[in-house]
């Protein structure tokens, strides 16, 4: 299984490969940390990076609970105080399970 950091990278890679910018990568604040940060067109997009061995068990999709979209809409909060004027936002996860990789779009709401 490929590490975080190589998920990230193939997520990362995965994206710009459909037009999507990358800002920041790994970016953190005391309320936790976004994995990439990109821009499709206008749209500011945060985007979680999430990885398992396959989709038994619901997959990469279903390791996104409650408390980490929490975590994710602050630490978006925080990031956005640093961006002037405020962009149009939103959050897409990028699940890779095994080989398969699912970008999901404005999937989790705050």
């Amino acid at each position: 299984m490929m590490r975080g950091q190589e998920a990230e990278n193939r997520a990362a890679e995965y994206l710009v490969n459909r037009g999507l910018k990358l800002v920041a990568r790994n970016w953190r604040c005391k309320a936790g940390e976004l994995d990439l940060i990109c821009r499709d067109g206008n749209t500011l997009v945060f985007v979680e990076v999430r990885q398992r061995r396959s989709r038994a068990f619901g997959g990469a999709a279903a390791s996104i609970t409650a408390s980490k979209r929490a975590k994710l809409w602050a630490a978006a909060q925080s990031y956005l105080q640093t961006v002037r004027p405020t962009p149009p936002c939103r959050f897409d996860a990028v699940c890779i399970d095994g080989e398969r990789i699912d970008w999901l779009r404005d999937c989790i709401q705050g």
